[in-house]
């Protein structure tokens, strides 16, 4: 499903124009729709841009990418041990990487970006590719984790939160770093969570998903709060690596799909 009320500006102008909009537009919702999951174990989605091995500096216009999407549900017997080499199906041939038996669907969709990368106008290089292989899935999420930042942005609206609102899922941005929020990190103790703030208001939030390695940042995103991000990054998260599995496993997929030569559209 796609909201006819936001897109893809074809330049930086109406992007930052529109972002402005939909931060005010992703506290209303939130305010008014706040994503509860259905279930103990909710259907969670995570999607991933892969680049030509090969890139240097920011990114260009014209880069060819691999844009892939997953569905996943945990199972709480597994998650202490699964590692992302783990369980693997099938074998790999071009446009078809392999899938994890814990995953339920996944595509990949291969595209060249329209945009070269610009911090705060990250949904102009990948927004697009990667709605289109959201679109592709076979089974749609309950919620999606994105690589990229939320609320924690120059004008409260990164791709995390613009996806969202084009895609019409609640999202969670995951990142190793704030984007502009400031907060100490906490103990590196697996579920520990410490606020990242902009401005006093808490965005995002740091969390320990392994012990002894280093935080991440859970990012609210569309109709998601920090202290959702945060509780959906520790569900999502194994002890044995430090990102959810939904983006470990969208990220796998879409740098097999590079490796494996699938063609460009």
């Amino acid at each position: 499903m796609i909201a006819d009320s936001w897109g893809w500006p074809e330049n930086e102008k109406g992007l930052v124009e529109l972002q402005g909009r939909l931060a005010i537009a992703a506290a209303s919702t939130l305010a008014a729709e706040p994503w509860l999951p259905s279930s103990e174990r909710p259907v969670l989605g995570g999607c991933f841009v892969a680049y030509a091995r090969g890139s240097t500096g920011p990114g260009r216009s014209g880069d060819p990418a691999w844009a892939a999407a997953v569905a996943w549900r945990g199972n709480a017997v597994d998650r202490s041990t699964r590692r992302t080499d783990h369980h693997l199906r099938g074998a790999a041939t071009p446009g078809h990487p392999r899938q994890a038996d814990d995953v339920l669907a996944q595509s990949i969709v291969t595209s060249r970006v329209a945009s070269s990368y610009v911090p705060g106008l990250l949904a102009r290089r990948e927004g697009a590719i990667l709605a289109a292989a959201l679109a592709a899935l076979d089974l749609r999420p309950e919620l999606l984790l994105v690589d990229a930042s939320g609320l924690d942005h120059p004008r409260g609206a990164g791709l995390a939160v613009h996806l969202g609102a084009v895609v019409d899922l609640p999202t969670v941005g995951v990142t190793r770093q704030p984007l502009v929020a400031i907060g100490d990190q906490p103990e590196l103790r697996r579920g520990s969570v410490a606020p990242l703030l902009v401005d006093g208001r808490c965005v995002a939030s740091w969390v320990c998903t392994r012990t002894g390695a280093r935080p991440i940042v859970a990012h609210a995103g569309w109709r998601t709060s920090p202290e959702t991000a945060s509780r959906v990054v520790l569900d999502a998260s194994t002890p044995a690596a430090r990102t959810p599995v939904p983006l470990q496993e969208a990220r796998r997929v879409a740098r097999e799909a590079r490796s494996l030569g699938s063609s460009l559209v």
